[in-house]
């Protein structure tokens, strides 16, 4: 397999999940997108390296968050279109109302406490594993996932959602 193919493989079978992620990181669906494809993008300009990883989905995802705490510092935001999609017709109401529960609780978490709840339980990767793409110390993120888990248990929309009362 080439590397072009190689890089395909990779992009067709990682992209819903790096959406995903990058959705759980605080973005629109649309912002998500770009930080994918920018992410991808330099990937694909060091894809040797990417390939060589002993961990590439973290190499991926450590690329993914440097390029959103870049984003993040930039002056300039994207203006909204003056022409709207047709809508969908099929009611996702209790569906969307669910997501954007769950955007507002990890919303109020630091980027670093976003990022490390993400790394840890959506991307599935070990404790090791989001240290080490985080670049910080194993102590350390788990505290981070810890106080993130412990904020996260006390937000009362997400009580409601699985039918706990609040104190």
């Amino acid at each position: 397999m080439n590397v072009d193919d190689e890089y395909s493989a990779y992009v067709a079978a990682r992209w819903p999940v790096l959406v995903r992620s990058a959705v759980l990181l605080g973005c629109s669906i649309h912002e998500a997108e770009d930080l994918v494809q920018s992410t991808l993008v330099k990937c694909y300009v060091s894809w040797d390296k990417v390939a060589k990883a002993s961990n590439q989905d973290g190499y991926v995802y450590r690329i993914m968050l440097n390029t959103h705490r870049s984003n993040h510092r930039r002056s300039w935001r994207e203006h909204p279109s003056s022409h709207l999609p047709d809508a969908s017709t099929t009611d996702t109401s209790d569906a969307s109302a669910l997501v954007d529960t769950v955007r507002q609780a990890l919303a109020g978490l630091s980027l670093e406490s976003r990022a490390v709840v993400v790394l840890r339980f959506f991307a599935d990767f070990t404790d090791q594993q989001t240290a080490d793409v985080l670049g910080i110390p194993l102590v350390t993120a788990k505290s981070r996932l810890s106080r993130a888990l412990t904020r996260l248990s006390q937000d009362p929309q997400l009580a409601d959602i699985i039918g706990r009362s609040q104190p």
